[in-house]
């Protein structure tokens, strides 16, 4: 039997073997530096072209261009490095105009062929959420040449940051190359977050200019000083968009097999973007796959999936969908931690609760529950439910609760004690974009102020939101600068924001917030709270004391949870009357200054 190509760009001592997989005959493209040469592409069946050619190796730009459309040079799906980022040009969505000189080239590289050692990133413990770029754009410490880049974060300092928090991994928001949303540039605004993937494996030169080379030195370093590395990946849709989209790559090679249709033929949009990636295709599941081996091989310990009921549907969300298998029985995914994000805008889109008994899931109902409660108009039970690990949602046994009071979707968490209304303005979208219900509000004055008294009760909104999330059965979530009470001016949505209100402010954090937060980290690892299997003999008491009924939980403005420790106990005082939330063993850490 002959086996099938391996898809991608392969070197060896003699040239370089290439395949792709298209709907139409395609013509590899050659790049010397002043000149493409095109190779005409032999059918090996089942929609797949190889060519090999000799005298060229590593470092060689190359691209391909299909039959359907000449004009537009494509970058390989399983490229893993880029000659540079992609910029957006309403040339790149004409059929029929040239686009040599406006797409990246694939470049033809060594992808990471190691053995990586078993994650140490373990559930329960805390996950840093940190977007590459503006986390070290205005870090004093961090040499001026590296900010910005995934090298950054392997800085002592920042290490030093990470540790003091007793960060168990940091979660790297999307680094694989992106484009800008076409409707960006006329407002001089770009895409910093980069959820707009245009193929799957080639980091994006801007965050690593080291390539594949940089993540895996960085991922070891922070591995060392005992930090895990999770990759936020995209796999729900591409950078393409929809119908008036550019044509960059899948949309060239062959749209029909890689993005999902109506039976009308138009473009199923349950991303919310514009086209949505068909997982029910095995072609659309091994190139995922691909990208998973790809990373895992850098020594990642995992992955969170964006919009993650994309990859179960067919067209419905299947808990028992294929790829949950595929990862299953693969030896190397088998031992990485996955992460769902479990939702999206199609229809049955909301699936909290139904992934894998081994992945673990954001819980947005966690949010919102303290948020609702700590504003005034949530309940106690609720929130109980919700410390406790969700066991509505994930079952009494073992809870697979991702939780987190904010996120990078939202208000950062200084922001949702100090704004009622999302403030977008800088989007140039009329402030429409974004979310209108955050839960949150402003003690009294909206935005910035100079009042004492609503700067203080501030401040105790935020020690009791954290207090509360690290007293959390379950893993924990913070999105970098929460620890130090980071705003973005209320702008609930800054994915285009890469200036001062993306990034991370260092000079001007709240170091007595920090210095708190380090406090519940230490806590938290001492006594036990890091668990994710059940809370053992809790104790729930009402503010007064005597055993909460469950009568008693309707109308409660808080309550005492007591669990046994050695031959102690740790107790938490939820008391929304007075605005305290205090977490004791012996000593006691209160959400007062």
């Amino acid at each position: 039997m002959i086996a099938a190509p391996v898809l991608g760009a392969t070197p060896s001592d003699s040239g370089v073997s290439f395949a792709v997989r298209a709907a139409t005959p395609v013509w590899l493209c050659l790049w010397d530096g002043a000149s493409e040469r095109r190779v005409a592409m032999r059918d090996a069946g089942e929609g797949v072209w190889t060519a090999t050619v000799a005298g060229i190796g590593l470092g060689q730009p190359y691209g391909y261009r299909a039959e359907a459309d000449m004009a537009k040079l494509l970058v390989d799906p399983y490229a893993t490095a880029l000659d540079r980022p992609f910029a957006y040009d309403p040339r790149l969505g004409a059929p029929g105009v040239e686009t040599g000189s406006l797409v990246p080239w694939s470049i033809v590289a060594e992808a990471p062929d190691i053995l990586p050692p078993p994650p140490i990133f373990a559930p329960g413990g805390l996950i840093y959420e940190v977007n590459v770029r503006g986390f070290t754009m205005l870090h004093p410490e961090v040499p001026a040449a590296q900010r910005g880049t995934i090298a950054a974060l392997a800085h002592p300092a920042v290490i030093a940051h990470l540790q003091r928090l007793r960060v168990a991994a940091i979660e790297l928001m999307p680094i694989v190359a992106w484009i800008d949303e076409r409707h960006l540039p006329p407002l001089g605004l770009r895409n910093v977050w980069g959820y707009n993937p245009v193929v799957p494996m080639a980091i994006d030169p801007r965050l690593a200019p080291g390539g594949i080379a940089e993540l895996t030195a960085t991922v070891a370093t922070l591995r060392a000083a005992g930090i895990g590395v999770i990759l936020d990946l995209v796999f729900n849709h591409n950078g393409e968009s929809d119908r008036d989209g550019p044509t960059l790559s899948l949309r060239g090679l062959d749209e029909a097999l890689y993005f999902a249709h109506g039976e009308d033929g138009t473009l199923i949009n349950d991303s919310g973007t514009g086209n949505t990636l068909d997982c029910a295709q095995p072609a659309v599941r091994a190139l995922i796959l691909a990208s998973l081996r790809h990373f895992a091989r850098a020594g990642v310990d995992g992955f969170r999936f964006d919009l993650a009921p994309v990859l179960a549907r067919g067209p419905g969300f299947d808990p028992q969908a294929p790829i949950f298998a595929e990862i299953a029985a693969d030896p190397l995914l088998a031992t990485r931690v996955m992460i769902a994000e479990p939702w999206d805008i199609g229809p049955g889109g909301y699936q909290l609760g139904r992934f894998p008994q081994n992945w673990l899931e954001w819980n947005d109902r966690y949010r919102d529950d303290l948020r609702r409660f700590w504003r005034g108009d949530g309940a106690a039970g609720a929130l109980a439910t919700r410390i406790a690990g969700s066991a509505d949602v994930f079952g009494a046994g073992a809870t697979r609760s991702v939780n987190f009071v904010a996120a990078h979707d939202g208000f950062t968490l200084a922001d949702t004690v100090a704004y009622a209304e999302r403030h977008n303005h800088a989007n140039g979208e009329d402030n429409r974009d974004g979310h209108g219900d955050n839960h949150s509000w402003n003690n009294g004055v909206e935005g910035e102020t100079d009042d004492a008294a609503v700067l203080a009760r501030r401040d105790a909104d935020r020690r009791a939101l954290l207090t509360l999330l690290f007293a959390s059965r379950g893993t924990i979530l913070l999105t970098a600068g929460d620890a130090f009470a980071r705003t973005q001016r209320g702008n609930n949505n800054a994915y285009a924001q890469d200036n001062a209100i993306g990034w991370v402010d260092w000079t001007t954090r709240d170091t007595a917030l920090e210095a708190f937060v380090a406090a519940l980290a230490a806590f938290r690892a001492a006594h036990g709270l890091d668990r994710v299997a059940p809370y053992p003999a809790a104790d729930w008491r009402r503010l007064d004391g005597e055993p909460m009924r469950d009568g008693d939980w309707d109308g409660a403005d808080g309550f005492v949870l007591r669990l046994p420790d050695g031959d102690a106990a740790v107790t938490l005082r939820v008391d929304r009357r007075t605005r305290r939330v205090a977490l004791c063993h012996g000593q006691s850490l209160e959400n007062r200054s």
